[in-house]
Protein backbone atom coordinates (compact mmCIF):
# COMPACT_ATOMS: atom_id res chain seq x y z
CA UNK A 1 0.00 0.00 0.00
CA UNK A 2 2.37 2.22 1.07
CA UNK A 3 5.02 1.66 -2.16
CA UNK A 4 1.51 2.35 -4.34
CA UNK A 5 1.03 5.44 -2.16
CA UNK A 6 4.23 6.93 -2.77
CA UNK A 7 4.15 5.91 -6.70
CA UNK A 8 1.08 7.88 -7.38
CA UNK A 9 2.60 10.81 -5.80
CA UNK A 10 6.01 10.65 -6.85
CA UNK A 11 5.10 10.48 -10.79
CA UNK A 12 3.29 12.88 -11.62
CA UNK A 13 5.40 14.98 -9.68
CA UNK A 14 8.74 13.80 -11.57
CA UNK A 15 7.27 13.65 -15.05
CA UNK A 16 6.34 17.39 -14.40
CA UNK A 17 9.80 18.12 -13.39
CA UNK A 18 11.79 15.35 -16.28
CA UNK A 19 11.37 14.83 -19.47
CA UNK A 20 11.28 11.03 -19.46
CA UNK A 21 10.97 9.13 -22.58
CA UNK A 22 10.67 5.43 -21.76
CA UNK A 23 11.43 2.76 -25.26
CA UNK A 24 10.92 -1.21 -25.15
CA UNK A 25 8.60 -1.14 -21.98
CA UNK A 26 6.72 -3.67 -24.00
CA UNK A 27 9.17 -6.05 -23.39
CA UNK A 28 9.15 -6.15 -19.77
CA UNK A 29 6.92 -9.33 -18.98
CA UNK A 30 3.16 -7.97 -17.34
CA UNK A 31 3.47 -10.54 -15.06
CA UNK A 32 5.43 -14.18 -13.99
CA UNK A 33 9.02 -12.81 -11.98
CA UNK A 34 11.66 -11.11 -14.03
CA UNK A 35 14.93 -9.71 -13.33
CA UNK A 36 16.01 -5.72 -14.30
CA UNK A 37 19.33 -5.90 -14.77
CA UNK A 38 20.20 -2.07 -14.66
CA UNK A 39 23.42 0.06 -15.40
CA UNK A 40 24.09 2.72 -12.66
CA UNK A 41 25.13 6.05 -12.93
CA UNK A 42 22.79 7.90 -10.42
CA UNK A 43 21.15 7.51 -7.16
CA UNK A 44 17.91 8.58 -8.96
CA UNK A 45 18.45 5.61 -10.75
CA UNK A 46 16.43 3.49 -8.31
CA UNK A 47 13.58 5.93 -8.60
CA UNK A 48 12.91 7.04 -11.98
CA UNK A 49 13.54 2.75 -13.01
CA UNK A 50 10.48 1.94 -11.08
CA UNK A 51 8.82 5.02 -11.83
CA UNK A 52 8.07 4.24 -15.53
CA UNK A 53 6.73 0.98 -14.83
CA UNK A 54 3.73 -0.66 -13.85
CA UNK A 55 4.62 -3.48 -11.98
CA UNK A 56 6.51 -3.28 -8.58
CA UNK A 57 10.27 -3.48 -8.26
CA UNK A 58 11.86 -4.46 -5.21
CA UNK A 59 15.48 -3.86 -4.71
CA UNK A 60 17.87 -4.10 -1.90
CA UNK A 61 19.57 -0.93 0.31
CA UNK A 62 22.34 -1.05 1.98
CA UNK A 63 21.95 -2.27 5.99
CA UNK A 64 22.80 1.24 7.20
CA UNK A 65 19.98 2.41 5.58
CA UNK A 66 17.23 0.67 7.91
CA UNK A 67 19.73 1.59 10.91
CA UNK A 68 19.27 5.48 10.74
CA UNK A 69 15.80 6.81 11.57
CA UNK A 70 15.64 9.11 9.36
CA UNK A 71 15.95 6.36 6.01
CA UNK A 72 14.71 3.30 7.27
CA UNK A 73 10.89 4.56 7.40
CA UNK A 74 11.18 5.36 3.73
CA UNK A 75 13.10 1.67 2.75
CA UNK A 76 10.67 0.25 4.97
CA UNK A 77 7.78 1.32 3.61
CA UNK A 78 9.01 0.87 -0.08
CA UNK A 79 9.33 -3.35 1.30
CA UNK A 80 12.98 -2.84 0.45
CA UNK A 81 15.40 -5.67 1.25
CA UNK A 82 18.80 -4.58 3.41
CA UNK A 83 21.51 -5.87 3.10
CA UNK A 84 25.10 -5.53 4.36
CA UNK A 85 27.48 -4.86 2.11
CA UNK A 86 30.59 -6.99 4.24
CA UNK A 87 29.04 -10.30 3.56
CA UNK A 88 28.58 -13.59 6.32
CA UNK A 89 24.93 -14.69 6.98
CA UNK A 90 23.25 -11.00 6.25
CA UNK A 91 24.25 -10.71 2.80
CA UNK A 92 23.08 -14.87 2.30
CA UNK A 93 19.56 -13.48 3.67
CA UNK A 94 19.26 -10.99 1.30
CA UNK A 95 20.01 -13.18 -1.44
CA UNK A 96 17.52 -15.65 -0.05
CA UNK A 97 15.15 -12.75 -0.22
CA UNK A 98 15.45 -11.47 -3.67
CA UNK A 99 15.00 -15.61 -4.62
CA UNK A 100 11.64 -14.77 -2.69
CA UNK A 101 10.79 -11.94 -4.62
CA UNK A 102 10.96 -13.94 -7.88
CA UNK A 103 9.89 -17.63 -6.46
CA UNK A 104 6.18 -15.17 -6.35
CA UNK A 105 6.42 -13.88 -9.08
CA UNK A 106 7.84 -10.40 -8.76
CA UNK A 107 9.99 -7.97 -10.63
CA UNK A 108 13.96 -7.75 -9.19
CA UNK A 109 16.23 -4.80 -9.69
CA UNK A 110 20.05 -5.25 -9.85
CA UNK A 111 22.97 -3.43 -10.89
CA UNK A 112 25.10 -6.04 -12.02
CA UNK A 113 27.97 -3.68 -12.02
CA UNK A 114 28.01 -4.10 -7.73
CA UNK A 115 27.97 0.00 -7.31
CA UNK A 116 27.57 2.91 -9.35
CA UNK A 117 30.12 4.15 -12.19
CA UNK A 118 32.73 6.21 -10.91
CA UNK A 119 33.03 8.09 -14.16
CA UNK A 120 29.70 7.12 -16.58
CA UNK A 121 31.43 4.17 -18.51
CA UNK A 122 29.81 0.69 -18.30
CA UNK A 123 32.10 -1.53 -16.05
CA UNK A 124 32.54 -5.41 -15.96
CA UNK A 125 29.65 -7.15 -13.89
CA UNK A 126 29.89 -9.10 -11.37
CA UNK A 127 27.81 -13.08 -11.80
CA UNK A 128 25.21 -12.79 -8.91
CA UNK A 129 22.64 -12.23 -11.40
CA UNK A 130 23.22 -15.07 -13.56
CA UNK A 131 22.92 -17.03 -10.54
CA UNK A 132 20.12 -15.90 -9.59
CA UNK A 133 18.69 -16.00 -13.04
CA UNK A 134 19.70 -19.72 -13.00
CA UNK A 135 18.09 -20.68 -9.72
CA UNK A 136 15.13 -19.06 -10.07
CA UNK A 137 14.58 -19.16 -13.83
CA UNK A 138 13.30 -15.79 -14.45
CA UNK A 139 14.06 -13.79 -17.27
CA UNK A 140 16.60 -11.13 -17.35
CA UNK A 141 15.82 -7.50 -18.84
CA UNK A 142 18.27 -5.25 -19.24
CA UNK A 143 17.53 -1.34 -18.66
CA UNK A 144 19.85 1.47 -19.44
CA UNK A 145 19.39 4.64 -18.08
CA UNK A 146 20.40 7.53 -19.98
CA UNK A 147 20.61 11.31 -18.49
CA UNK A 148 20.07 10.33 -14.81
CA UNK A 149 23.81 10.99 -14.57
CA UNK A 150 23.68 14.57 -15.77
CA UNK A 151 19.76 15.33 -14.01
CA UNK A 152 21.65 14.44 -10.95
CA UNK A 153 25.70 14.16 -10.92
CA UNK A 154 27.43 12.56 -8.54
CA UNK A 155 27.42 14.22 -5.02
CA UNK A 156 25.12 16.60 -6.01
CA UNK A 157 21.71 16.63 -3.38
CA UNK A 158 19.39 18.32 -5.39
CA UNK A 159 18.90 17.19 -9.30
CA UNK A 160 18.46 19.36 -12.30
CA UNK A 161 15.27 19.46 -13.56
CA UNK A 162 13.57 19.65 -16.69
CA UNK A 163 16.82 17.52 -18.13
CA UNK A 164 16.09 14.56 -20.56
CA UNK A 165 15.36 10.97 -19.08
CA UNK A 166 15.69 8.02 -21.85
CA UNK A 167 15.09 4.50 -19.79
CA UNK A 168 15.41 1.31 -22.81
CA UNK A 169 14.10 -2.28 -22.26
CA UNK A 170 15.68 -5.38 -23.91
CA UNK A 171 13.99 -8.28 -24.96
CA UNK A 172 14.06 -10.84 -22.05
CA UNK A 173 17.20 -12.74 -22.16
CA UNK A 174 16.58 -16.12 -20.77
CA UNK A 175 18.86 -18.83 -20.08
CA UNK A 176 17.29 -22.23 -19.76
CA UNK A 177 19.85 -24.19 -22.12
CA UNK A 178 22.46 -23.70 -18.99
CA UNK A 179 19.95 -24.82 -16.51
CA UNK A 180 22.45 -28.34 -16.16
CA UNK A 181 25.21 -25.90 -15.03
CA UNK A 182 24.15 -23.34 -12.90
CA UNK A 183 27.57 -23.60 -10.45
CA UNK A 184 29.56 -23.86 -13.68
CA UNK A 185 31.58 -20.34 -13.39
CA UNK A 186 32.50 -20.28 -16.97
CA UNK A 187 28.45 -20.00 -17.17
CA UNK A 188 27.96 -17.78 -14.63
CA UNK A 189 30.52 -15.34 -16.50
CA UNK A 190 29.18 -16.09 -19.74
CA UNK A 191 25.43 -15.05 -18.97
CA UNK A 192 26.67 -11.96 -17.21
CA UNK A 193 29.31 -10.91 -20.06
CA UNK A 194 25.73 -11.32 -22.33
CA UNK A 195 23.78 -9.47 -20.06
CA UNK A 196 26.58 -6.49 -20.07
CA UNK A 197 26.89 -6.43 -23.44
CA UNK A 198 22.91 -5.87 -24.24
CA UNK A 199 23.40 -3.05 -21.77
CA UNK A 200 26.48 -1.59 -23.46
CA UNK A 201 24.46 -1.70 -26.49
CA UNK A 202 21.88 -0.32 -24.96
CA UNK A 203 23.33 3.09 -23.41
CA UNK A 204 25.70 3.35 -25.60
CA UNK A 205 28.58 3.88 -23.24
CA UNK A 206 31.99 3.06 -23.16
CA UNK A 207 32.86 -0.62 -21.42
CA UNK A 208 35.59 -0.99 -19.06
CA UNK A 209 36.77 -4.74 -18.34
CA UNK A 210 37.07 -4.47 -15.14
CA UNK A 211 35.06 -4.22 -11.71
CA UNK A 212 34.13 -0.48 -11.20
CA UNK A 213 36.03 0.08 -7.46
CA UNK A 214 33.37 1.26 -4.58
CA UNK A 215 34.40 4.11 -2.78
CA UNK A 216 34.93 2.61 1.11
CA UNK A 217 31.56 2.04 2.70
CA UNK A 218 29.70 5.23 3.22
CA UNK A 219 29.05 5.27 -0.71
CA UNK A 220 25.46 7.38 -0.30
CA UNK A 221 23.39 5.57 -2.46
CA UNK A 222 21.18 2.19 -2.79
CA UNK A 223 23.17 -0.51 -4.43
CA UNK A 224 21.30 -3.37 -5.44
CA UNK A 225 24.05 -6.02 -6.84
CA UNK A 226 26.05 -6.27 -3.55
CA UNK A 227 24.36 -9.14 -3.51
CA UNK A 228 26.19 -9.90 -6.71
CA UNK A 229 29.23 -10.68 -5.08
CA UNK A 230 28.03 -13.36 -2.65
CA UNK A 231 28.80 -16.77 -3.36
CA UNK A 232 26.39 -19.81 -2.83
CA UNK A 233 27.36 -20.70 0.46
CA UNK A 234 26.55 -16.83 1.55
CA UNK A 235 30.17 -16.05 1.68
CA UNK A 236 32.19 -13.53 -0.14
CA UNK A 237 35.71 -15.13 0.18
CA UNK A 238 37.85 -15.74 -3.20
CA UNK A 239 37.83 -19.39 -3.91
CA UNK A 240 39.39 -18.87 -6.86
CA UNK A 241 41.81 -16.73 -8.89
CA UNK A 242 38.89 -14.34 -9.43
CA UNK A 243 37.80 -11.63 -6.93
CA UNK A 244 34.85 -14.15 -5.44
CA UNK A 245 33.60 -17.30 -6.92
CA UNK A 246 30.12 -15.75 -7.97
CA UNK A 247 31.19 -11.80 -8.40
CA UNK A 248 33.73 -12.90 -11.28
Amino acid sequence: MAYRLMKIVLTPILRLLFRVQVEGIENVPVDGPVILASNHVSFSDSIFLPLVLKRRVTFVAKAEYFEDPKTAWFFRAVGQIPINRDGGSASQRALDSARQVLEGGGVFGIYPEGTRSPDGRLYKGKTGIARLSLRTGAPVVAAAMIGTAEAQPIGQVVPRFFMPITIKFSKPMRFDRYAERKDDPLVLRQITDEIMFELRELSGQAYVNTYAKRKGHDDADVEPATLASVNGNGSTGAASASPAAVAS
